[in-house]
């Protein structure tokens, strides 16, 4: 059995870090095509280029137009070829960092993620989630390698939107649930091996450190500061989920995930949020034990994720949506299939209202 484990070559996290950006690219090129969104740029455009500058990096700025599509990274590659750069700098969120990936990958250059917000585990895996332009989940693209660099500047995260670290909670939180799932099923991991202890062992612990440190966490990104706790949760959202989910791999929570983006009213959720919903789900088709649910449940409302269908923007629930849902988490190559256990659409459909009734029985203090 080969077992395998990937991981960014670097990991650097810390208040201000930002500022030493351009010592840390500078090994691994000159030229630099860096895109972010338009609030990304306003935040951070002025630190990143000060920061590549003084190091001698050229920098080409081109804004990012907002989902990691095809057109999209077909026009950044272009522009980044045109421009001469050789590393691509993706600086935002995880659609953003999702392009960079793309872009350097056919490029053929070095790529550098600097998350701007804690809100996926997106920055440190060697993986791009490609949307159709309208938003609606398409395809996994699987890459080569992991990111070169990912620097996470937490002075910059912690004046972020805190819905934003909230939503990297629900996305963190299904990493032990469907690590441990795979490990049932003997399931592979993204780079086609079998889970490490190691890798086990980080799902593991990026659950504890939420559990711990999740509602602190948010407290202090309220007030807009680093504190040890919001550290601690910006590193488990981050690099400890990153680590988790691509080394252990992937099951139902994300995969109702993928499922959910076919209905237009969820696409208001973000897809941390979703996860989480996901990962309730998750837990009623495996019928976990009910103080285990309970303790997820509690964690969700504690921090402020959703455990109900309504509060991810389904208003009006009909079972021929509910099964659009469960037959798009079921198609050939879903997620969900590296669950223990065969699943079918049906069971799907079970499980997703399982767990709205149960999140609204537990908002309602009946469970």
């Amino acid at each position: 059995m080969k077992k395998i484990l990937i991981a960014p070559n670097r990991y650097v996290q810390g208040p201000g870090v930002l500022q030493h950006l351009g010592e840390q690219v500078k090994p691994l090129g000159d030229h630099a095509l860096v895109t972010g969104g338009k609030t990304t740029f306003s935040v951070a455009r002025e630190a990143v280029a000060a920061s590549l500058e003084a190091q001698g990096i050229r920098a080409t700025f081109e804004p990012f137009r907002g989902e990691c599509c095809r057109t999209e990274i077909d026009r950044l590659k272009e522009m980044g070829t045109r421009a001469g750069a050789n590393v691509v700098i993706g600086v935002g969120g995880g659609k953003v960092i999702d392009t960079a990936k793309a872009v350097a990958h056919y490029m053929g250059v070095p790529v550098v993620v600097v998350p701007t917000i804690a809100a996926t585990d997106a920055p440190c895996s060697a993986l791009s989630v490609i949307y159709t332009e309208e938003g609606v989940f398409e395809s996994y693209l699987v890459l080569p390698t992991n990111p070169n660099l990912v620097l996470v500047d937490t002075a910059v995260i912690a004046r972020a939107p805190v819905r934003l670290l909230v939503s990297g909670m629900g996305d963190a939180l299904a990493t032990w649930f469907e690590a441990d799932a795979c490990r049932q099923a003997s399931a592979k991991n993204l780079p086609g091996g079998y889970s490490t202890a190691t890798a086990l062992s980080l799902a593991r612990l990026c659950y504890e450190i939420l559990l711990e440190y999740g509602v602190a966490a948010k407290l202090a990104a309220e007030k807009g500061v680093p504190t040890p706790a919001l550290e601690k949760v910006v590193e488990a959202n981050t690099l400890l989920s990153g680590l988790g989910f691509e080394s252990s791999g992937l099951a139902a929570a994300h995969g109702i995930h993928d499922g959910l983006t076919v209905l237009p009213e969820t696409h208001h959720a973000y897809h941390g949020e979703k996860v989480a919903f996901g990962t309730v789900a998750q837990l009623v088709m495996e019928n976990r034990p009910k103080a285990e649910i309970k303790e997820v449940l509690a964690f969700c409302k504690a921090v402020g994720l959703p455990i109900t269908l309504r509060e991810i923007h389904v208003t009006e629930v009909t079972p021929k949506k509910i099964m659009q849902v469960a037959t798009a988490t079921c198609q050939p190559g879903g997620m969900v299939h590296n669950m223990p256990f065969p699943v079918t659409p049906e069971m799907v459909y079970n499980a997703v209202l399982g767990a709205d009734a149960l999140g609204t029985a537990f908002h309602a203090g009946t469970l």
